[in-house]
Parts: C-alpha cells; sequence; structure tokens
C-alpha cells in the first residue's frame, strides 16, 4: 500500500521513479527544482468516463455491484467520489464488490474500507484478478470473500519515500509503524490469526493463491480459475519484490506515462554534463511560493474532508499554521485516529476504527429527533433516512464493534448492551423528550391556581399556612427583639411516588416501530401530569380533613368557608367573595381576594357571561346599572367537577397563595425517565415516575359554593 503523504509529482531517474511523498527540506527543493524539467513527468487524473476502472451500477430490486479495478488513491479511485456514489445507489441490502486493484494511498482506503464497512447492506466480495497491497485491506470487508483458483492477494508492510535529514527518516518510519499498527486488525480478525503473524506475512511481502488465502483464512470460498482477466494500468510492478510473473503481465504502464530512462551504455564511455549555474528569477520563486502555500491549504482540506467534519479543531489548526505541511497534517490526523482507536470484538470481522468523539452518538440522536419530529432535519446529516435497526448497527460499526455474523436480534442486543455503544442513551433521549411533550401538552388546569413547591425528602413535611403569624409586636427604643412562634397548628405535606413501565423491545427495533419511542412515552407523560391533576381536584370533591385543626376543609360553622344554595349569579359570587374577604387569623383580618372561579364544564358559559359581562340584568332601564363582579376572578372550567356535581363550583385565591400545594422532590417537576435491559422482555425496560405530593395547606384561600 502507497502512503502518499505529500505532494504528487513523479521524479523519473535512470533506474525507475518515484513519489515525492513529503514537502522537501529547502536545502534539497531547490536541486529538485533545478533537475525538475528533465525528471518531471505529470500524469493526467483518471476520468471516470474513460481511464477509470472504478464503476457502481444497481442491480435489481436493492442489489447493488461496485468494480474496483485501479489504483486506490488521487490518480485513481477516491474516497471522496467512492463515497458519493455509495450513497447515491440508495437503500440498498447487499452489495457485490469486485476487486482487481494493486492498492493504492493508505488514507483514501481506509475512508472506502469506512464507508463500506459503515454501509447497512451485506457484501460479497469478488476478487476477480489480484487484491494488492490496500486493496487487500479493502476486501477484508466482506462477508464472503470469493476467489478464483487463479487470482492472488497481497499484503505488505506500507512503504512509501521520504527525503531530508536523519529526523526526518526516523519521523517517517514512526509514521510507517503507525500506518501498519492501524491496519492489521483488518487482516487479524478475518483471519483469526494474532497481529504477530500478520506482522510477519506483511514483513514478507506475501503473495496468495486463491487457494491459498482459503488456506489462510483471508478468503471464504475458491472458485474455478478464469481463464481472461482483465489487464491493470499501473507503474507499480517496482513496488513488488515478489509479484509472480502471472500477476505482472497482468499489469501495463500507464497510457499517458512517460518512458524510462534508457541505459545507452557503460558508465566508463559516458561523458558527465556539467549542470549550468541555475538563473535566479525573484518572480518565478514568488510565484513558486504562492502556488505550494494553496497547493498546501487545498491538500489539508481535502485530507480532512474525507472525514466529514469530525476534526475539524485540529483541521484549523493545521491551516492556521504556515510551516505546517501536508505531510505533517496527515501525520497530526493520524495521531488523533490513534489516539482514538478502538479494536475490534476478536470474534468478529474486524472493523478500522477512526474515532471521532461524540460525532456519531450527536448525528444518530439528531436524525433520530427529526424523523420523530422533535427537531429540524439537517440536510448533510448523513444518518438521515435510516431506519431503528440501521442506527442500532451504525452505534456499532462506527465505534469499531463488528457485526458481520450476527442475526438482527443479536446485533441489536450488542447495540443495547456494549459498553462503547450509546444506542440505548440515544433511544432514552427521544423517548424522553416524547414524555416530556406528552406532559407539557396535557391539558391539565391545576398548574393555574395551585401552589407549587417542593420537599427535599420523603417525610412528613410541615407548612405554615397563611395564618401562621399574628401581628408584629412594637419593640421599644432600647428594648429587645422576641422570637415568634409559629404554633402546633401546621399542615403537613408528604411525598409519593407515581410510575409504570413499558418496553422498547428488539422486535421494535427490528420493525422500525417508531410508536415505542413517540406514542406510547408522550401518552405515559400526559398520564403522569393527569395523575397529578386527579389528586389536586380529589381534594376539592371529597372534602377532607386539613390537619391544622382536624376539621374537613369546606366547614361552613368552623372554617365559613361554604356558600349553600348558591347559582351562578352576580349576588352568589358576591356573596362568596365576602366570605373570603373576611377571614381572620385570631383578630387580624388576611384581606383575600379571590382570583379563580373553578367551575364544572356545565357551568363553563354562563360563568364567562356573568363574570365578563359590563352590565347585568336592569341595565335597559338604568343605565348607569354596573356588573359588580365583572372580572374579579378569571373561569377555569374542570371536567373533573363534573363528575362530582355540575351544579358546585369553588372560588380560589391567587396562584401561590397558601389553598392546595403541589410539592415535587428537589422542585423536579417534569417525569423521570430511566431504563436497564430487560430480563422478562428481549429489549430494554423503560420506566417513567414522578415523585409528588399533593395536600392542602390552609382553608381561608378557597370558598365552596353549593345549590
Amino acid at each position: 500500500m502507497m502512503l502518499n503523504v505529500g505532494a504528487r509529482p513523479k521524479l523519473m531517474k535512470t533506474a525507475g521513479w518515484i513519489w515525492c511523498l513529503i514537502p522537501i527540506r529547502p536545502a534539497i527543493k531547490e536541486v529538485v527544482m533545478l533537475k525538475q524539467n528533465a525528471w518531471f513527468r505529470g500524469e493526467p487524473k483518471a476520468s471516470l468516463n474513460n481511464n477509470s476502472w472504478f464503476r457502481m451500477k444497481a442491480g435489481h430490486k436493492s442489489d447493488a455491484d461496485i468494480y474496483i479495478y485501479d489504483e486506490i488513491g488521487f490518480w485513481g479511485v477516491t474516497a471522496k467520489q467512492f463515497v458519493s456514489d455509495l450513497n447515491a445507489l440508495g437503500n440498498i441490502t447487499h452489495i457485490n464488490l469486485h476487486i482487481n486493484s494493486p492498492g493504492g494511498d493508505v488514507f483514501e482506503g481506509i475512508a472506502i474500507f469506512n464507508a463500506l464497512k459503515n454501509h447497512g447492506a451485506s457484501i460479497t466480495v469478488y476478487v476477480d484478478g489480484v487484491a494488492a497491497s490496500m486493496a487487500s485491506v479493502i476486501a477484508m470487508v466482506g462477508d464472503p470473500v470469493i476467489m478464483p483458483e487463479n487470482a492472488f492477494m497481497m499484503i505488505h508492510k506500507p512503504w512509501g519515500v521520504s527525503g531530508g535529514d536523519a529526523d526526518d527518516m526516523r519521523d517517517y518510519a514512526d509514521l510507517l509503524d503507525k500506518v501498519e499498527s492501524v491496519l492489521l486488525p483488518a487482516y487479524a480478525q478475518k483471519t483469526g490469526k494474532t497481529t504477530d503473524e500478520i506482522a510477519a506475512m506483511l514483513a514478507d511481502e506475501t503473495w496468495m493463491s486463491g487457494a491459498e488465502c482459503l488456506a489462510h483464512g483471508f478468503a471464504d470460498q475458491v472458485t474455478p480459475e478464469v481463464k481472461a482477466m482483465a489487464c491493470i494500468q499501473s507503474k507499480r510492478t517496482e513496488e513488488f519484490k515478489k509479484m509472480p510473473e502471472s500477476i505482472r503481465n497482468m499489469i501495463t504502464p500507464p497510457r499517458n506515462s512517460a518512458p524510462r530512462v534508457q541505459d545507452d551504455g557503460p558508465a566508463a564511455s559516458r561523458t558527465p554534463v556539467q549542470a549550468a549555474a541555475p538563473v535566479v528569477d525573484e518572480n518565478s520563486i514568488r510565484a513558486q511560493v504562492l502556488a505550494e502555500q494553496k497547493a498546501r491549504v487545498s491538500g489539508i482540506n481535502e485530507l480532512f474532508g474525507m472525514f466529514g467534519g469530525r476534526y475539524q479543531t485540529l483541521q484549523a489548526s493545521c491551516l492556521s499554521d504556515p510551516e505546517c505541511s501536508l505531510e505533517q497534517a496527515r501525520e497530526k490526523l493520524l495521531n488523533e485516529m490513534g489516539k482514538e482507536f478502538s479494536p475490534s470484538n476478536k470474534n468478529t470481522p474486524a472493523h478500522i476504527y477512526a474515532g471521532n468523539g461524540n460525532f456519531v452518538g450527536d448525528g444518530i440522536r439528531q436524525a433520530l429527533m427529526a424523523r420523530a419530529g422533535f427537531a429540524e432535519r439537517e440536510q448533510d446529516n448523513v444518518y438521515n433516512g435510516m431506519t431503528l435497526r440501521e442506527y442500532a448497527r451504525m452505534s456499532l460499526t462506527e465505534r469499531g464493534i463488528g457485526v458481520s455474523g450476527y442475526n438482527p436480534m443479536q446485533m441489536v442486543g450488542a447495540a443495547f448492551t456494549h459498553s462503547t455503544s450509546d444506542f440505548g442513551n440515544i433511544l432514552l433521549d427521544v423517548a424522553n423528550k416524547a414524555i416530556l411533550q406528552g406532559w407539557e401538552e396535557a391539558p391539565e388546569t391545576y398548574e393555574q391556581w395551585t401552589r407549587k413547591g417542593q420537599l427535599s425528602d420523603f417525610k412528613i413535611a410541615h407548612r405554615v399556612g397563611m395564618g401562621g403569624f399574628s401581628s408584629l409586636r412594637q419593640v421599644r427604643e432600647g428594648a429587645e427583639y422576641k422570637y415568634v412562634t409559629t404554633g402546633d397548628k401546621q399542615a403537613t405535606i408528604a411525598l409519593a411516588t407515581y410510575g409504570e413501565l413499558f418496553s422498547i423491545t428488539r422486535q421494535a427495533i427490528i420493525n422500525d416501530d417508531l410508536n415505542m419511542l413517540t406514542d406510547v412515552p408522550m401518552k405515559l407523560g400526559r398520564a403522569a401530569k393527569s395523575t397529578i391533576a386527579d389528586l389536586v381536584y380529589a381534594i376539592l370533591t371529597s372534602n377532607p380533613k386539613i390537619s391544622t385543626d382536624n376539621v374537613s376543609l369546606f366547614d361552613k360553622a368552623k372554617h365559613a368557608n361554604v356558600l349553600e344554595s348558591a347559582a351562578m349569579d352576580v349576588a352568589s359570587l358576591d356573596k362568596a367573595r365576602q366570605l373570603m374577604r373576611v377571614q381572620k387569623e385570631g383578630e387580624r383580618h388576611l384581606n383575600i381576594r379571590p382570583a379563580f372561579v373553578l367551575v364544572p364544564t356545565a357551568m363553563e358559559s354562563v360563568a364567562n357571561q356573568v363574570i365578563r359581562s359590563s352590565s347585568v340584568k336592569g341595565a335597559d332601564i338604568n343605565a348607569g346599572i354596573i356588573n359588580p363582579v365583572k372580572d374579579f376572578a378569571t373561569v377555569i372550567a374542570e371536567p373533573r367537577l363534573d363528575d362530582n356535581s355540575q351544579t358546585t363550583f369553588y372560588l380560589a385565591a391567587s396562584k401561590g397563595s397558601d389553598t392546595i400545594e403541589v410539592a415535587y422532590l428537589n422542585g423536579v417537576d417534569t417525569p423521570y425517565i430511566d431504563q436497564m435491559e430487560g430480563f422478562s422482555v428481549d429489549g430494554v425496560t423503560t420506566k417513567v415516575r414522578i415523585d409528588a405530593g399533593v395536600a392542602p395547606v390552609d382553608h381561608r384561600g378557597l370558598v365552596k359554593c353549593t345549590a
């Protein structure tokens, strides 16, 4: 495999040709530029319309055929074009990948490998002629890999050419070792061999026929030999030391390549030519520097563009540093990939994993939120349009966890349970969003007029109430302040837990049943809020005893907050208002004003008519008659009151007053959701609960009116 980490010019020498792999240090760049006219031969980029053997074709139903018949890299099959065409195939379930390639650029090859490995389709690889170098790594995505008897596969150590001092050479050697460490798992996991065994085969530049690949585990099936195989246009024969002649004959020089410089005779017969002194042209040098800088920026952007914006911070750092060459940017990128490298499960096929922070989880979460209707669709999100089953697969494969050989139930189960997969958390986030939406959209009325409180534990707590203190005492000059006492008549309140369980099963994921993530949690959110409302209005209709004095909340004789023979008219409302206004704490008037009229829905229309009208009966005779209860309170209609009585209504003080308190654990007034892997179901069990306490605090902020 060729590690193409720098400029692309090919430098022709008498013994052959080399790639210029890293930026040349200034001391030697001048020499190269002086001789460039004699050495440089540009080779045009392969066109997909003529020179390229890279082709994709959608087959019948949901199958597709892909052919890689060229060198992998900028001059042949590019990862950018490959991924673009792969995505354009649409929702396919099986890929037939045909390979006849001598290899190429390792970074381009890794990008192509990951694009195929992360695709949801099953892949069958056919080695039609030769899969050498980086092409052999790409072949490892196959399950199965099928080879004719006369096809070949070659594996070897990554190699490249460098220029510079000893430190440069050592750095470059380290880079090659890092590349090898990233690629070793692909072979080892496919074959079952150890990485040491694979490393030894790489060092020997191992060529294998179809039968030998089958014996060593690189192939799964061997077919009868093919008599004619397509040729490959490549100059890479000089790279391979042990290439069989049958393969060497298949590889022909590119049509646009320059001829080699021929050796016309013995070295002694040739007369050395004295090189002319170079003529310094400042304009040319300036143009050359600008061109190099432009090429540096373009190369770095193209390099990082292969990874979908996953390393934007590192990309910006490389671009902003004018001394950061393309080779250095590649090395920094490889170091970053190495930090996040996650080896595959040894029992599953390998995956070359270039970690990307939380890019995968965030992308899947956003796409699933958009599909569920909880977020806007991001057009550039590569996970848009996938099914729940595909999200489960991506949560594993994008993190270096192989899933080939798993049946759907095993794959989804692994997505839930694997320590590096956040699939369960993503589903939990979506379900939580649905629950909160159901909670917020639930048409409950109690929050408009009750008091909201908080408790830190489940012990019984006490509330002072409206009359907890008498009037303040005078403090004479020089006298000391005295402590106030609240007395022993205090309302009590305690938390209770309300909740339900539901399951997100593996079958639901496989069947792409989005309702289990949206409708069911949303209805549970509504049910949670409805539970609190039931508790609140049950206090009004059941008239329990209040803990301050052990007397019923509504008591005409002791609490003076019941109006009998009341109708929904001005007179009754005015009398009920007066009952609340004259409430006392000892001898002190509390001066409570009603803010809400709580009515059954049967009285809603007439209540609004009476309270909102500007005038009352008799205004047609005397225009000066006004409505004394106009807008004195807000009408709240509650159907739970109809179940008890269609003629009984209530007056309540302003929100936040001591009437009925709804307290939440630590002030969390929304449902809590949690999940665990279920034993009784194939999936995860999700728990929805809310910790709340509802209790009457004081009777003086409420008045009951009965017919």
